[in-house]
């Protein structure tokens, strides 16, 4: 395995950072716990397609996700 290239085997390796970046803003914008923040995108459309490595979702920082996952979803 190529640790330096994002796989679809390799990519459960940065969606942790991804997603907790994610929930801290997305809890201070819509005013909720950072808990119920993680429930909602881990239920979300977004992060059914950043789990996927084909969008390539994961190359947007957390800001840009916060702006795709309110958009979307």
């Amino acid at each position: 395995m190529n640790i330096n290239a994002v796989t679809p085997e390799t990519l459960y390796l940065i969606l942790p950072y991804k997603v907790s970046q994610l929930a801290l803003l997305y809890a201070k914008k819509i005013g909720v716990s950072t808990t119920q923040a993680l429930i909602d995108i881990y239920r979300s459309k977004t992060y059914r397609q950043l789990e996927d490595e084909k969008t390539k979702l994961w190359h947007l920082g957390p800001v840009a996700l916060l702006e795709y996952l309110i958009q979307h979803n």
